[in-house]
């Protein structure tokens, strides 16, 4: 198994990877008001940010409040932030509460079926995608660690220069 543990690697960074550069999966979600809420209708002012999230992952508590950041310092200057929540049916129900406790400005969507983060390949939570002003995916990043944050924040600010 050790053998072709190289392999696996390749194979998963290239699934990762592969959609960077095609244009993002069109698709409406509802927020947590009900309102419905496309993607398409997002794009062409600046660069959207999607951050596929869930109630009951670690990970994802610890990254919303840096997405938060950059979100309250980056949305005058174009840039659009939607946290996708799949949370299943056994917790769907926690989303709103959670987001309203927390003081959310992010626009919380809700995917409950998964079809949207499977449309964007997110096998698992956290997982972000970064689109350009046309609506190309140019950065996914999946799992997330102190520090990725500000990654993320150079690969934004880089975007909005380019505009």
């Amino acid at each position: 198994m050790k053998r072709y543990l190289p392999f696996l690697l390749l194979l998963l960074s290239l699934s990762l990877f592969a959609q960077e550069g095609k244009k993002a999966p069109d698709f409406s979600l509802e927020n947590i008001d009900g309102d419905l809420v496309t993607l398409s209708e997002n794009t062409g002012s600046g660069p959207v940010l999607l951050s596929f999230w869930a109630t009951w992952c670690k990970p994802c508590i610890e990254e919303l409040p840096h997405l938060e950041k950059i979100y309250s310092d980056l949305k005058e200057k174009g840039l659009k932030v939607f946290a996708i929540s799949v949370d299943g049916e056994k917790t769907a129900a926690k989303v709103e509460p959670f987001a309203k406790t927390k003081g959310m400005q992010i626009p919380v969507l809700l995917d409950p079926n998964g079809d949207v983060a499977r449309a964007f390949y997110a096998k698992d939570v956290p997982f972000t995608v970064l689109l350009n002003a046309a609506g190309d995916i140019v950065y996914t990043h999946s799992g997330y660690k102190l520090g990725d944050e500000l990654q993320l924040r150079e690969k934004i600010t880089a975007l909005m220069e380019v505009k």
